[in-house]
């Protein structure tokens, strides 16, 4: 495998990671048990992991009504973009 392969495949992998914390949360919520804190789901997003975080919000229906979480998503998924470009870009 070449480098840009590994470095997407990282990335993928990270992504689908906070895809299943956030479904874990929404699990957490509708069983009412203690929660994920919002300050590490939004952190999440912003690690490079808004691609998963956005994907998750949509598919569990989870934090949606929430602003700063859909804009931290987007925040999220523009610097995953970024870095795929910077990977793939040579």
């Amino acid at each position: 495998m070449t480098r840009q392969q590994i470095l997407s495949f990282a990335l993928l992998l990270w992504n689908l990671f906070v895809f299943l914390v956030y479904g874990l949360d929404k699990g957490k919520a509708q069983k009412g048990q203690y929660r994920i804190p919002e300050k590490v789901l939004l952190g999440m997003a912003l690690a490079l992991g808004g691609l998963g975080a956005g994907f998750a919000g949509y598919f569990f229906h989870h934090k949606t009504r929430k602003w700063y979480f859909k804009l931290t998503w987007l925040l999220g998924i523009g610097l995953v973009l970024g870095c795929f470009y910077m990977i793939w870009r040579y």
